[in-house]
């Protein structure tokens, strides 16, 4: 299950953030989105577990943690695709 974590600050690193993880069971992957300009941390990222049970878990305890002073967001990432436009329709006045 992917997980998405928000609202972290720029000095989490992706190997704290899995060690937060693991502590509910194994983690596959653990990664911060950077700027591709610069290379700092936006603030999200996503961590994949492979057991729904021990995500759900990692899921309540963690989200609203306060983790360097600010309290992360953690809930089930989008399932990815892009969303559909709804079709532009045009007003006769």
């Amino acid at each position: 299950m992917k997980i998405y974590v928000g609202n972290m600050t720029e000095l989490m690193t992706e190997e704290a953030l899995r060690q937060a993880f693991e502590a509910f069971g194994e983690v596959e992957s653990a990664k911060i989105i950077t700027n591709r300009f610069n290379g700092r941390s936006k603030g999200f990222g996503f961590v994949e577990m492979p057991s729904n049970s021990e995500a759900d878990k990692a899921i309540k305890a963690l989200n609203g943690n306060i983790v360097d002073k600010k309290p992360i967001k953690v809930n089930h990432a989008d399932s990815g695709g892009k969303k559909k436009k709804k079709p532009f329709r045009r007003r006769n006045y």
